[in-house]
C-alpha cells in the first residue's frame, strides 16, 4: 500500500524559544499539529517521521560550530526535545532519525525502499534543514511529489526563507 508521508523537521526548543529561537518559529505549531492530525487520520495510510538536529558537547569544536559558534540541540537537553504540542503528538512507534548536521542520510536511505504516494516537509529551519532534507528525500524517490507548506516551515530570516521556497519550486517541490 502506498503511503503519504510526513516529515517534522527539527521543530525543537531550542529553534522555537530556545538558543536559536525565533518569533515565527512559533507561528507555525498549530498547523503543524493539524498536518500531523491529518496523517495519523489515513491510518495506514498516513506516517509521521521525525528529525531531531543532535549535537555533542564539543558542538563548538565542529565545523557546524565554528560556523554558527551557538551551542544548541545538545544531545538529551531542554533544547534538543520536540517543542510543545508537536512533543504530545509524537507516538512511540514514530520514526526519529538524528541528524549531526542539516540533512539525514539515514533518512534518505530509509525512504528510498519505500513506497509512497507523496512526501510531505513541514517545521525548521525552512533555508538550512528543511531545503537540505527535501534534496534527500528528492534523491531517495525522485519520482515521488514532494510537497512544503508554506504556513508550516519558517526561517528566522524572511529573505532566504523565499529564496529557498524559490530554489525548492525549481527542485519540482510542490509549494501549497
Amino acid at each position: 500500500m502506498r503511503k503519504k508521508l510526513l516529515i517534522v523537521v527539527d521543530y525543537q526548543v531550542d529553534f522555537v524559544n530556545g538558543a536559536l529561537g525565533f518569533k515565527k518559529a512559533e507561528t507555525i505549531e498549530a498547523n503543524i499539529v493539524d498536518k500531523i492530525e491529518s496523517y495519523r487520520a489515513l491510518g495506514n495510510a498516513g506516517e509521521v517521521i521525525f528529525t531531531l538536529d543532535t549535537h555533542a558537547e564539543n558542538y563548538l569544536e565542529s565545523q557546524e560550530g565554528r560556523n554558527l559558534p551557538v551551542p544548541h540541540c545538545i544531545r538529551n537537553t531542554d533544547g534538543w526535545q520536540i517543542y510543545g504540542k508537536v512533543k504530545e503528538l509524537k507516538k512511540e512507534e514514530d520514526k526519529v532519525f538524528i541528524k549531526p548536521g542539516f540533512a539525514s542520510l539515514e533518512l534518505a536511505n530509509y525512504l528510498k525502499d519505500g513506497d509512497y504516494e507523496s512526501v510531505e516537509l513541514c517545521g525548521l529551519v525552512t533555508n538550512i534543514c528543511v531545503i537540505a532534507n527535501m534534496v534527500m528525500v528528492k534523491a531517495a524517490l525522485p519520482e515521488v511529489p514532494i510537497l512544503v507548506d508554506r504556513k508550516a516551515v519558517s526561517s528566522y530570516d524572511e529573505e532566504l526563507e523565499n529564496k529557498s521556497v524559490d530554489i525548492m519550486a525549481n527542485l519540482h517541490c510542490k509549494i501549497i
